[in-house]
């Protein structure tokens, strides 16, 4: 009996080979995610927390606390350090740190010449090139996304609809480039906004605005949609010019 059972269990053995682990791996090793991952983790809450102005602009900051912060080892900070200066919104400063970006009045000036000329071809492109009606509805409701004054949490979803209406026209015009170009540009917008509510203005609803553009677009009128586009950037870019100019050091 005894070699009965020896023999079963050869032959067990055999039938459910064991898979062998990877070189260098503990068994029972939990699986840690990627580099690349955690990297890609860190970038984004780090631009989040600076967009939204948790890091304020001029703030210093250094690798270990960040890596703390962010439940990270160094590496993958310093990973999104490099692309977050790629956006603007970093300096990196070798043996110093890490120093969050400051938008001054020049930066403000050509950031929305830079939007009306990347923009305003989206409206533009977005009124030639014909419909999506799926896309279309969906801008029309964000179009008409108000806030409440003194309410942050309303703003806070306001703000993020106005990313969502722009880079949608953007989708409009079906060109890539354009699009990336709008989505870069769109998180300096958003950390002006986010200055904006801690001093207290809220701007005017763009409501009407929006829905002269996709007017225009929707009656496939390039021209048109160019020239509010135009109108709706630079209204937008002069309140903001003279907010800068009254309490500096705000962006």
């Amino acid at each position: 009996m005894t070699k009965l059972r020896e023999v079963r269990r050869v032959r067990t053995s055999r039938q459910q080979p064991v898979s062998a682990p990877r070189a260098g791996t503990p068994r029972h090793a939990t699986a840690k995610p990627p580099e690349d991952s955690l990297s890609e983790q860190v970038y984004q809450s780090l631009k989040r927390d600076i967009v939204t102005g948790i890091h304020p602009p001029g703030e210093a900051l250094s690798e270990k606390d960040l890596a703390r912060r962010y439940n990270s080892s160094r590496t993958p900070v310093r990973e999104a350090a490099v692309r977050l200066q790629q956006d603007n919104l970093l300096r990196v400063v070798p043996n110093r740190g890490y120093f969050v970006t400051k938008i001054s009045v020049q930066d403000l000036t050509q950031l929305y010449e830079y939007r009306t000329a990347v923009e305003c071809a989206c409206a533009e492109l977005a009124a030639a090139k014909g419909m999506n009606p799926e896309l279309m509805e969906s801008l029309e409701r964000l179009a008409q996304t108000e806030y409440k004054i003194d309410d942050r949490k309303s703003y806070i979803h306001f703000i993020t609809a106005d990313t969502a209406f722009h880079i949608g026209i953007a989708q409009l015009a079906r060109n890539q480039l354009l699009l990336r170009a709008v989505e870069t540009v769109r998180c300096q917008m958003e950390r002006i906004m986010y200055a904006a509510i801690d001093i207290g203005y809220y701007g005017e609803l763009p409501v009407r605005e929006h829905c002269e553009i996709l007017d225009a677009i929707n009656n496939r009128d390039p021209q048109r949609a160019r020239q509010l586009m135009y109108g709706h950037i630079f209204g937008s870019r002069d309140k903001v010019l003279r907010i800068a100019g009254g309490a500096p050091g705000q962006f």
